[in-house]
């Protein structure tokens, strides 16, 4: 874990205010910054959903009829259908509750939003008994979250929720589970039946009817008992079969939509690297047209200049000459940093954290690192989170008046590298096409990973950043 923290230069100028937008460049904070006009966002949030990364490949064939897990299945459905008619009837129990209690106005909000949330947790739990019986791989089910702000988001961020597909898909797989369950135990049942009526005559139990009515003499009750076993196994065998069949069929993607959603993948993390190659282009052509080129020439002018006094005036020409090295020097400086903005050594050379904690001391605020990794992760992954933090942290110094920011990295148990920034200034980012927000989520688009931008008007400004660490 390292810490750093970093005293402030003096305040930003008294200009800059919201809403802010770094521009493109990422370590050379003395570049120009030229934003464009944003087009229309959302009020106060600047949030650009991206496709989530590629998950974990499912496998597409599961063997659903091992004995072992069809004695898991069986398992699973005689337990679902005692408790899934319980479960039904305390969610019919929510929604009627909450459709009655509706002229009440907050309670019967309340209990429909306690059924939408109901329903997630019902929806979990059969995700995860599917994946922990099959072997799946299946995602677990997260909560959806709505990018808008305030109480608008809240009851965006419910209505997410309630026309969740892969909430209401696993619903109704466990409303067919629950059915096959039901069944499930009637087959059970079924067995006892028989077992009774085939042991009935070393019992002497001469009267044995079948289903209360037809009477079965003499050898017709052991038959029919040891049939009624056996038909009933197999039900059981076959309900449990049918349920592996029905939950790959609605859990597990073809082969076909895999191929389909790897390649839109594929093109939209392309897509975000051609962007992002297109934008640290304009960048490192607009620092060097803007900057450096401008102070070379000045250099080249003003050693012209000393050369014709060189002769006449010699500490005319000496004062010219110390001016263009002092030149020279800031020119060196603009493309060491530069150079920086387009690859960071330390961050081959010793990893993250080091990059980080380098990037902080040059911070012009505060800056509060909290990095916790215990491996190193891929470069492509470690490279986009790294310069993601670097552009907000410049956007924080040009743009947001913050007097302080704190970095956390953590590595997440799904494998992926995450990261999240957040300053105390005033908020009312915009992404700007070209600007540093589009730099920072293109990046992360073609490393694979999501990225997650928040800053309402008065603050704070958080960005969150999502990607596949491969070490």
């Amino acid at each position: 874990m390292t810490s750093a923290s970093v005293l402030p230069p003096p305040p930003p100028r008294p200009g800059a205010s919201a809403p802010h937008e770094a521009d493109a460049s990422t370590a050379s904070a003395g570049a120009n910054d030229r934003t464009l006009p944003l087009p229309p966002l959302a009020a106060n949030d600047a949030t650009l959903p991206l496709p989530p990364a590629t998950p974990a490949a499912v496998p597409t064939t599961v063997r659903i009829a091992s004995p072992g897990r069809v004695a898991g299945a069986a398992a699973h459905l005689a337990a679902l259908g005692v408790v899934g008619p319980a479960v039904f009837t305390g969610l019919f129990g929510l929604f009627g509750s909450g459709f009655g209690l509706l002229p009440a106005l907050l309670i019967g909000v309340v209990v429909l939003v306690g059924f939408v949330y109901a329903l997630f947790a019902v929806a979990w739990f059969e995700r995860a008994r599917v994946d922990g019986l099959y072997g799946l791989g299946l995602a677990g089910l997260r909560p959806r979250r709505s990018p808008k702000p305030g109480f608008v988001g809240v009851l965006h961020t419910i209505w997410l929720q309630a026309i969740d597909p892969l909430q209401w898909r696993a619903v109704a797989s466990f409303a067919i589970s629950t059915v096959l369950g039901v069944l499930t135990i009637t087959a059970i049942g079924v067995v006892s039946w028989g077992i009774g009526v085939a042991v009935s005559p070393i019992f002497g139990w001469s009267d044995t009817r079948l289903l209360g009515i037809l009477p079965l003499p003499g050898i017709a009750a052991p038959l029919t008992g040891v049939a009624a076993i056996v038909v009933a196994l197999g039900a059981v065998v076959g309900l449990a079969v049918l349920h592996g069949v029905i939950v790959r069929a609605m859990f597990v993607p073809s082969r076909e939509a895999q191929l389909l959603e790897q390649a839109r993948t594929s093109d939209t993390r392309r897509a975000g690297a051609v962007r992002a190659a297109e934008v640290e282009r304009t960048r490192i052509e607009r620092d060097l047209h803007d900057g450096v080129q401008p102070r070379l020439v000045s250099i080249g002018m003003t050693l012209g200049l000393a050369q014709t006094k060189i002769d006449d005036d010699p500490e005319a020409a000496k004062a010219l000459v110390a001016e263009a090295h002092a030149s020279t020097k800031s020119a060196i400086t603009e493309l060491r940093q530069l150079a920086r903005g387009i690859h960071a050594s330390v961050l081959e050379d010793r990893g993250l954290d080091a990059a980080l904690s380098a990037l902080a001391s040059r911070s012009h605020i505060p800056v509060t690192l909290d990095v916790r990794l215990p491996r190193r992760c891929g470069r492509a992954a470690e490279e986009a989170v790294y310069f993601a933090i670097a552009e907000t942290l410049t956007n924080a110094a040009k743009h947001s008046r913050a007097a302080a920011c704190r970095v956390d990295v953590r590595v997440r148990e799904d494998g992926s590298l995450w990261a999240r920034v957040e300053d105390d200034g005033l908020g009312g980012a915009r992404i700007v096409p070209g600007g540093g927000l589009d730099g920072i989520v293109n990046r992360v688009t073609a490393a694979g990973g999501t990225a997650r931008i928040d800053s309402p008007q008065g603050g704070p400004t958080t960005v969150e950043v999502n990607v596949p660490c491969a070490s």
